[in-house]
């Protein structure tokens, strides 16, 4: 359907890729470029939100991909549904970590790769961009991973199928027409929804998943640093890095501006109701089927679910948690490829959009499909170090997340670069507290890797209360300083927000900005997330590859 009403006058924008701007063409409906018209009636706000769906949902259900399958059908195998809650107090991190992205990606126009490069350095930029490559082209290899562990349960030549697999998602893309991308990956996203009659088939207690949802507590008798690994496992998995990187720019190549922010919000939150609906129906459904049995607490892969399902509910449960495993496997590696993609063609200023075709956007397809050709053909080399590789994955993650979260932070409060749509000082608390927790985990996850024999029960919980004391401190140092002067500033920008539109303000383009203005403070905790973020990773990689020479 298309939507033809009142078109305002173009504005000068930042948009790197003259691709990026023009009418809106999403999987169910078109917005004409320059759409201002009122949606005063139900009928219209609906096709309109029908024609904005999209990248809320796509970036979400990415997110349930086949690791995160593993991650949380770990925790139903080993720990029953005792872990649920973790899945409820991750609903406003994702939706405050995804907010934000979608507002900067509609508001400037401009990739996250590019405004970290822009605002912070070469260094940073640098940083983000290498670490989102290596780190997604691991995820990409999980993704992979998770084909041939269906393939092998259904039967099917693995090196066959993960053949079409890699073909099918480079084909998906390759076609030069954004529409018919998005289709394919809404009709992806509606294929996840087989994990619903797999729950309806296991039938778990309805009254136990909804207390564990929403009563936190640790499991009866476990060791609390394998415990504390897979939370970590589940944040990770969960909250990962390249969803900001991919919701940002894909927004951008949907050509979302300010205007329908409101409804792309809408988008998300139906994308994070999916997102938690699957990952507690394969907690629960995985904790149902092991109750009692002797794999309970055993955990294997996601293979050994299917075969579990299989082998205790039946051969179509099974069929369909593989059948499962490789949708959330095609749509994750669509998606994190992409965000690669796009991070590279925004940092170099190439062309990088859907709408362009193979010829006309070399560079941003030959990252995509390097990417899924290189994962696809490690997987398929006989002794590839696959768990190690999964490993390499959960950890890079979880160390590299709170930097993510803090740049994202700051982007929001850089008034150049999103004038009356910059956070309110409740969204940086919030914001705040959930980039202590991340930290904290950071350090927790990084030391288990590092140190596992000295990383004890109360080593854990040392630094579960002295990060909790530092991050309380900082807190209310922070709230102090904001408040010197903020009266004045808050007036000042109120008043500007006042005289500005926000529904057609846009960033102006890079070069006009002035530079960005860090206090103190924010330049004495970037330097310390600096050196964190670098002996970290070098520790992280170097055990890594310990592991793999076998002097582990």
């Amino acid at each position: 359907m298309t939507i033809n009403v009142n078109i305002a006058e173009p504005v000068e924008t930042a948009v790197l890729d003259e691709a990026h701007l023009g009418h809106i063409h999403g999987a169910f409906g078109t917005i004409l470029h320059g759409d201002v018209a009122p949606r005063e009636t139900w009928r219209h706000r609906l096709t309109t939100l029908l024609a904005i769906v999209g990248p809320g949902l796509i970036v979400m259900v990415g997110d349930n991909d086949a690791g995160a399958f593993a991650t949380y059908g770990q925790a139903g195998q080993n720990y029953g549904t005792t872990l649920l809650w973790t899945l409820a107090l991750l609903i406003p991190v994702l939706y405050v970590a995804q907010e934000m992205v979608l507002r900067l990606g509609a508001v400037t126009g401009v990739g996250h790769a590019r405004l970290i490069f822009e605002r912070f350095g070469r260094f940073w930029g640098a940083f983000s961009v290498i670490d989102l490559f290596l780190l997604n082209a691991l995820t990409i290899i999980t993704e992979f991973i998770g084909i041939s562990l269906a393939l092998d349960y259904l039967g099917l030549n693995k090196a066959a199928g993960i053949v079409i697999a890699a073909a099918l998602i480079m084909i998906a893309a390759g076609t030069g027409n954004f529409r018919r991308f998005e289709r394919f990956a809404m009709g992806l996203v509606f294929a996840s929804l087989l994990l619903v009659p797999i729950y309806l088939m296991v039938h778990p207690p309805l009254g136990q998943v909804v207390r564990d949802f929403l009563v936190p507590q640790m499991p009866a008798g476990s060791k609390l640093s394998d415990v504390m690994l897979l939370i970590i496992g589940i944040v990770g998995t969960t909250v990962a890095p390249w969803q900001l990187f991919f919701q940002q720019s894909y927004v951008i190549d949907k050509r979302i501006t300010p205007r329908f922010i409101r409804y792309e919000r809408l988008d998300l939150w139906i994308g994070i109701a999916l997102v938690i609906i699957g990952a507690a129906a394969i907690m629960a459904f995985t904790a149902a089927t092991f109750a009692g049995q002797a794999e309970f607490g055993n955990f294997t892969d996601a293979g050994g679910i299917a075969a579990g399902l299989g082998k205790y509910v039946g051969r179509t449960a099974g069929v369909m948690f593989a059948i499962a495993l490789i949708d959330a496997a095609l749509i994750g590696a669509s998606a994190v490829s992409l965000s690669t993609a796009y991070a590279i063609g925004d940092v170099f200023s190439a062309r990088h959009s859907l709408h362009r075709g193979v010829m006309d956007a070399k560079s941003f397809y030959g990252v995509y499909f390097l990417l899924i050709a290189v994962s696809a053909a490690i997987v398929l080399i006989p002794g590839s170090p696959l768990g190690l590789l999964t490993l390499a994955v959960q950890v890079l993650a979880g160390v590299l997340l709170p930097s993510a979260t803090v740049f994202l932070l700051l982007l929001c409060n850089d008034k150049p670069v999103l004038g009356p749509w910059v956070n309110p000082r409740w969204l940086n608390y919030l914001t705040g507290a959930i980039i202590a927790a991340l930290v904290v985990l950071s350090v927790i996850l990084t030391a288990s890797v590092l140190f596992p024999d000295t990383t004890t029960d109360k080593v854990i919980l040392g630094i579960l209360g002295g990060g909790g004391v530092a991050a309380l401190i900082v807190a209310l140092v922070i709230m102090a300083l904001s408040r010197n002067g903020h009266g004045a500033v808050a007036a000042a920008g109120e008043d500007a927000a006042s005289a500005m539109n926000r529904d057609t303000w846009r960033m102006q383009p890079l070069a006009s900005l002035p530079p960005m203005k860090l206090s103190l403070a924010a330049k004495t905790w970037m330097g310390a997330l600096r050196l964190y973020l670098v002996v970290a990773v070098c520790l992280v990689v170097f055990r890594i590859a310990m592991l793999a020479t076998g002097n582990g």
